[in-house]
């Protein structure tokens, strides 16, 4: 038997896999890091690597059958933060804005096989500007592939602010906090009438005005609140926008293969926040579409149009 004090070692783990840093994609928890490793490939063009969980408990589908299409915005989400803080020069502290997310999807590329899905990212940057050296803004277009098949396209415009530039810009808002509302009841939508099946994932509550809801979301919702923030994150704002649309449709539900959305302003946790879902005009015959708007005091928040098939809830 080895000695306690006999030195073993270590064996060499360089080529094993791993996540990225959890706080390159604003993150707390590891489970929720779908990104594995990154490769400059030429000056704006990075090829990323990635890994989608067979049972993520809020992004697939009711049945366990299939990837939610949303799962492609989030890792847009983390693609675009991870490069400005790992490529960009981008410090971490920095908080970012999104004004546009836009995605769209193959569905048949979203099934759940025998084993997690592994992802391969090519992301290209343009439109980059600096200030001392550091990215204060970019573009971004990205295509996921798994095992060399599109999966996914899309893009978003990212603009960096420095911590001290946010305090000025957030002013009083900086202290808000979803905090107060904690364990207090909601009076939420039935989790079947807007496409969910279990009712902590329902983010929408009923005004009693026909195709328009408020910002109702679980406050611990251990994915859409993932970390403390002082405004709705836009996630949050992407999934209202699916449920409303599948209110809008029921008794038929829609899982969107493409969501293009614009974010107009911050959605702040103690305004009440109305989401309305129109019928809009599809592009494709076999495809319905829908706008989704969010409003707080009469301004607009964001604004998406959502398109998919439609299939019997």
């Amino acid at each position: 038997m080895a000695s306690l004090h006999t030195h073993v070692p270590a064996p060499d783990v360089s080529g094993l896999t791993t996540t990225v840093p959890k706080e390159y994609v604003h993150r707390a928890s590891l489970a929720e890091v779908f990104l594995t490793r990154c490769t400059r490939q030429s000056e704006g063009h990075f090829s990323l690597f990635g890994q989608w969980p067979r049972a993520h408990t809020f992004f697939r589908a009711a049945d366990g059958s299939r990837h939610d299409p949303l799962l492609t915005a989030e890792t847009f989400r983390q693609a675009g933060l991870f490069l400005a803080h790992a490529e960009l020069g981008v410090p971490l502290g920095h908080h970012f804005v999104m004004s546009d997310l836009w995605f769209s999807t193959e569905p048949d590329q979203l099934h759940i096989g025998s084993t997690p899905t592994d992802i391969e990212l090519s992301a290209v940057c343009t439109d980059v500007t600096l200030r001392g050296g550091r990215a204060t803004g970019f573009r971004m277009e990205l295509s996921i592939r798994r095992g060399g098949t599109v999966v996914a396209v899309g893009g978003g415009r990212f603009t960096c602010i420095s911590a001290a530039v946010y305090r000025r810009l957030r002013g009083d808002r900086l202290g808000c906090a979803l905090s107060g509302r904690r364990g207090l009841p909601r009076a939420t939508m039935p989790p079947a009438t807007v496409g969910r099946d279990r009712p902590e994932d329902v983010v929408l509550s009923p005004t009693g005005q026909p195709n328009r809801w408020l910002l109702e979301p679980d406050p611990d919702h251990p994915v859409l609140f993932d970390h403390e923030g002082d405004h709705y994150p836009g996630m949050v704002l992407l999934e209202a926008a699916r449920q409303a649309a599948c209110g809008l449709m029921r008794p038929y539900t829609i899982t969107p293969s493409a969501i293009s959305t614009v974010f107009h302003r911050y959605a702040e946790f103690d305004e009440a926040c109305v989401i309305e879902a129109t019928p809009a005009e599809s592009q494709e015959p076999d495809l319905a579409a829908i706008e989704v708007t969010g409003h707080q005091d009469g301004r607009q928040v964001f604004t998406s149009l959502l398109t998919g098939p439609l299939h019997c809830a």
